[in-house]
């Protein structure tokens, strides 16, 4: 694909499409030209919003839309192997937000759809993308805190949600651990992979969704990881990964840090903080640029969010959901 502006569609229109519109319409090189929504008031409002040329009432009409590059799906996650699989199936490349789809199967199925149609797939995991988190990530493949033995990390909600909010509503994948779980967890695998083993408890609401889960998850090196995600408390949302020879810790919001600090035995602890070029450390700037470099290098997935690694992740809370019994409408 030539250095051109990168076109693309908005699949739904709720708060998650809207930040990410909002950031796609500060890059020069990126253009939103149609949004679609099931209902074609709320794509309406959406693209004036915006300033988006195209509104549908419809997802099959985004689907379609031959003008469009990638799109970006941000519905609830149990409508990603719907509306993925539709936009895959049109011809169009992808970015589907995480939980990248309810379970391992239906991922397995839009990857390999993807490669059936020889399109771009990717899971928008923007904490992969940031670059703090890509230099984190370097300093421990290089050994700067030894062998890795222990992850930990949390992302909880103090709520409450009422039992009609999504969060709440097993019809649309509601719970803690899909929701907020995923980051956690996949914080872990970045640096760890696949668990060998992986140990879990959960505490469910009346409607058979998780409001807390913790897990434990074992690796052959004989590292751990410490997981734990909640809707019903407020945590303090930071990770740790301790080494044999040093740690390093994310403060609030280690999804997106803004910095983090290397202890390493016998030094002064090292600061790593964002580069102001960067933006704000909310952006999901970094996923769409990340996005456009390998449309436009005609890559079909990107390295940094690796199709292998989602799929891996949604293996694990698959394993997770088994051994605390959430299950979903239409689940086996």
């Amino acid at each position: 694909m030539a250095e051109q502006s990168v076109r693309w569609g908005i699949l739904a229109t709720g708060g998650i499409a809207a930040a990410f519109a909002a950031d796609l319409v500060d890059l020069p090189d990126a253009e939103i030209v149609a949004v679609a929504s099931r209902s074609q008031d709320s794509a309406r409002a959406f693209a004036e919003r915006f300033g988006i040329g195209r509104a549908y009432g419809d997802w099959e009409s985004l689907a379609r839309d031959e003008d469009i590059d990638v799109v970006y799906v941000a519905t609830p996650h149990s409508a990603h192997r719907a509306a993925a699989g539709l936009c895959l199936e049109a011809g169009r490349n992808v970015l589907c937000e995480k939980a990248f789809t309810l379970n391992s199967r239906e991922a397995e199925e839009l990857v390999a759809l993807a490669k059936e149609r020889g399109s771009f797939l990717m899971e928008a995991m923007w904490m992969y993308c940031n670059p703090l988190i890509q230099r984190l990530k370097a300093l421990v493949r290089e050994g700067a805190i030894g062998e890795v033995r222990t992850v930990q990390a949390d992302f909880g909600l103090e709520g409450p949600f009422p039992p009609a909010h999504r969060l709440r509503n097993p019809a649309l994948g509601g719970g803690a651990l899909l929701d907020l779980g995923v980051y956690p967890v996949s914080f872990a695998q970045l640096l760890l992979g696949e668990p060998a083993d992986v140990t879990a408890r959960a505490v469910l609401s009346e409607e058979g969704v998780d409001l807390q889960t913790g897990a434990l998850l074992a690796w052959e090196s004989g590292a751990l990881a410490s997981v734990h995600c909640s809707i019903v408390g407020g945590t303090a949302i930071t990770a740790s990964v301790t080494g044999s020879h040093g740690r390093i810790d994310l403060p609030s919001g280690f999804f997106h840090p803004e910095r983090f600090v290397l202890h390493r035995d016998g030094r002064d602890p090292e600061e790593f903080g964002l580069d102001p070029a960067d933006g704000p450390r909310q952006t999901m700037r970094h996923e769409a640029r990340e996005v456009m470099r390998a449309l436009r290098a005609g890559e079909t997935e990107s390295p940094l969010v690796p199709l292998d690694g989602t799929l891996a992740v949604m293996r694990t809370l698959d394993r997770v959901r088994e051994l605390t019994g959430v299950r979903y409408p239409g689940e086996a």
